[in-house]
């Protein structure tokens, strides 16, 4: 029988600590405390970034057969432990379990291919001899690690989302803090256990959750040089804008637009699209927000739609 532990740590520089268990994570059906996490302060945070910017050179000097050891290592432990995944996703976030396995299954997926990603990150070998004076010449590029990287994940697929974050890092190099969303923080504590496990270099990664306030340390500390958030479009904007000067990416939701053409099956497109509006309360970056119908099948489709919502 799965079940949760009564108390999670968090993950600094590589290592399990359990100052607090101030984070309570309720189940979502019930509402009732279901674990305790340990919440980070600024200190911790402070410390994580300090030591992923002492890890960039270790980091950086790893083999790809050593990166992509440490991926394959983790698609093998998230496999072993998919029913402890998927319970803990559907205690922490309230999904369905069989949305639940769902999630876990993206997840081993995402590592899997940055496994293979990981010894294929080549450069290029350009022929500059374009004129007389440069016979012979050539240029040479190749793709290098960024540095210390920052993460920011939302609660909606708190597994797939840390992965799509999480998993590219370690496939190029990159040592990284991540702060998991502090209502869904246990997947990506989870996640930490087992890159514990792996022989990366010491501070290669942090797993802190945190209140909201303690996002301003993992935005403006400038030891950090790439900040990636997904989240809503007012929180992303206004990180990227106190961000400095370190690259930033952003996730911030769609637009999403479904087209109805005049030979649509009509209840198909109905049954469809409620789904996808709908599905996971809307929380889904694209979730049906617009709907194109043909003029000449408006009026029908429109009864179906609002009998099926």
């Amino acid at each position: 029988m799965t079940s949760l532990r009564s108390q999670y740590p968090l993950y600094l520089a590589n290592r399990a600590v359990q100052p607090n268990t101030d984070l309570a994570v309720t189940d979502k059906f019930t509402g009732a405390v279901a674990t305790r996490v340990a919440l980070a302060d600024s200190a911790t945070i402070d410390a994580g970034i300090a030591a992923a910017h002492a890890a960039e050179g270790p980091m950086r000097g790893m083999a790809a057969y050593e990166r992509q050891a440490v991926l394959t290592h983790c698609v093998r432990r998230f496999t072993e432990r998919a029913d402890e995944l998927a319970y803990a996703l559907c205690i922490e976030a309230g999904k369905p379990i069989r949305d639940s396995r769902g999630e876990v299954g993206r997840l081993i997926d995402t590592f899997r291919i940055a496994a293979e990603e990981s010894v294929r990150i080549t450069g290029e070998v350009q022929p500059l001899d374009i004129a007389p004076r440069a016979k012979g010449y050539l240029g040479i590029w190749k793709r290098v690690p960024i540095g210390a990287c920052s993460f920011i994940s939302p609660f909606n697929f708190p597994l797939n989302l840390a992965a799509h974050k999480v998993a590219p890092a370690l496939a190029v190099g990159c040592p990284f803090v991540l702060k998991p969303a502090s209502r869904t923080p246990l997947g990506a504590v989870i996640i930490g256990e087992v890159l514990a496990e792996t022989d990366l270099p010491p501070g290669a990664f942090s797993i802190l959750p945190a209140s909201r306030d303690g996002a301003e340390q993992f935005t403006t500390d400038p030891r950090l040089k790439l900040l990636s958030f997904t989240g809503s479009p007012a929180v992303g904007w206004d990180l990227k804008a106190r961000s400095g000067k370190k690259k930033v990416v952003l996730e911030l939701g769609g637009n999403a637009a479904v087209i109805v053409d005049r030979d649509a099956d009509l209840d198909d497109a109905a049954a469809r699209i409620v789904f996808g509006a709908f599905y996971q309360s809307g929380q889904s970056c694209i979730g049906v927000q617009r709907i194109i119908v043909h003029a000449d099948v408006y009026d029908a489709f429109r009864t179906r739609l609002v009998a099926r919502t």
